[in-house]
């Protein structure tokens, strides 16, 4: 088997599930899960409806390159939503459906990353854990960059050594960030572009969370949006990647996209025509009304704002927990240890969270995730309302 595969580290819901071996929780307290980040909202009734409408295309194979009307469906929105020149982002060269952006992250490491010359695929810490699979398993090395309190949960790229630039094939940004959500802005966006242009790196900009922010005026900028500020209708060495998962409540689904500059989509495309990961044609036809349509978002939005504000009423007396800029998560600084807070939360009160330890690496002597766990705020908002008492009975438990 491939070598590279001792470098993969356990997945973070293993080292949880080891984590809560053995324990017996209240079996009077129903399980309430904050700890996976799978939307839990109703999905679109109208998509559900064309995935039955155009059941008959399972007879049919689907391309890797997808239908058109889909990558206009999808270059429409990204023009609308990122204020992108017209006629700038093509359907035909300059977009990629994908079966969900896990799947994309991967399999575009894989074809991006040149062996040669000691690679490193750059990734904010703490970070989705496929950045770092992805870079051992493409032959790179991983580097890290921390993401701490002080500078909003945002890397200082200020500080990365130049060495690392110069070695650096692959930057992966993660805005609104998991777990923090975190935005990255506009002015930070254009001097990543800069450093691009100087170093010669690609940008990946994993931007599943952005239709999940809490203020309406205050939509999360995204990398192609600061690529037309400063005029690179080519959007020369920058990708993006979006997904239904989140923004409509279809993680089921599997879709989403790559979009960005066609000199890279082309040898991308080439890949997965080999990898064979096309999208079923239902699939394709039932995300065309989805990205289609705005008014489920907003729903979804409205959802979203009206439990974070409830569980940070519940919680901010007794910890210390903010809004974050966008995402469904809530990246809540614990009263101690975070895998310890985690363990017996779940033994005293049947909830779990992630522990943020779980989430990062150590590096330059910091482990950045932890003292802090991860609430997806993705159930009901009853049983949100319910989980955040629980959390805050523990807590004063600990000062008792």
């Amino acid at each position: 088997m491939n070598r590279d595969l001792d470098l993969l580290q356990p997945y973070p819901f293993e080292k949880l599930a080891e984590l809560k071996a053995g324990i017996t929780p209240p079996a009077e307290l129903q399980h309430i899960a904050l700890s996976i980040g799978e939307p839990k909202h109703t999905s679109p009734a109208f998509v559900a409806q064309s995935l039955i409408d155009n059941i008959g295309c399972l007879a049919n194979y689907p391309t890797t390159k997808g239908l058109p009307e889909l990558r206009q469906a999808i270059a429409d929105w990204c023009t609308r939503r990122f204020n992108l020149s017209p006629g700038s982002l093509t359907a035909d060269a300059h977009v990629l459906p994908v079966n969900g952006t896990r799947e994309a992250i991967f399999a575009f490491t894989q074809a991006a990353i040149n062996r040669d010359g000691n690679p490193l695929v750059v990734s904010p810490n703490p970070f989705y854990q496929i950045y770092e699979g992805a870079a051992y398993l493409a032959g790179a090395e991983p580097y890290y960059l921390n993401c701490l309190a002080e500078n909003n949960f945002i890397p200082d790229y200020d500080a990365v050594p130049e060495a690392v630039w110069q070695r650096c094939q692959l930057l992966f940004l993660c805005s609104p960030g998991n777990p923090t959500g975190s935005v990255t802005d506009l002015d930070t966006l254009k001097k990543l572009i800069a450093l691009s242009d100087k170093y010669d790196f690609i940008i990946a900009s994993d931007e599943c969370y952005s239709e999940i922010y809490l203020q309406p005026d205050q939509k999360p900028v995204g990398l192609l949006q600061a690529c037309a500020e400063l005029g690179r209708d080519d959007y020369h060495n920058c990708i993006v990647m979006h997904s239904l998962s989140k923004r409509s409540n279809l993680p089921g689904l599997r879709s989403g996209f790559v979009a960005g500059d066609a000199k890279l989509l082309g040898p991308f495309l080439s890949y997965r025509t080999y990898h064979g990961c096309s999208m079923p044609i239902q699939h394709q036809l039932a995300s065309i009304v989805a990205w289609n349509d705005e008014a489920h978002v907003e729903e979804n939005r409205a959802l979203y704002r009206e439990k974070f504000k409830a569980v940070i009423d519940i919680l901010s007396p007794v910890m210390d927990v903010q809004y974050p800029d966008a995402s469904f998560y809530l990246w809540a600084k614990t009263p101690i240890a975070d895998d310890i807070f985690a363990r017996d939360l779940f033994a005293t009160q049947n909830l779990t969270v992630l522990p943020g330890r779980y989430l990062s690496r150590e590096t330059d002597g910091i482990l950045p995730g932890a003292g802090y766990v991860r609430m997806a705020l993705v159930a009901t908002l009853d049983e949100c309302v319910e989980g955040a008492q629980r959390i805050r009975r523990y807590v004063e438990s600990l000062s008792a």
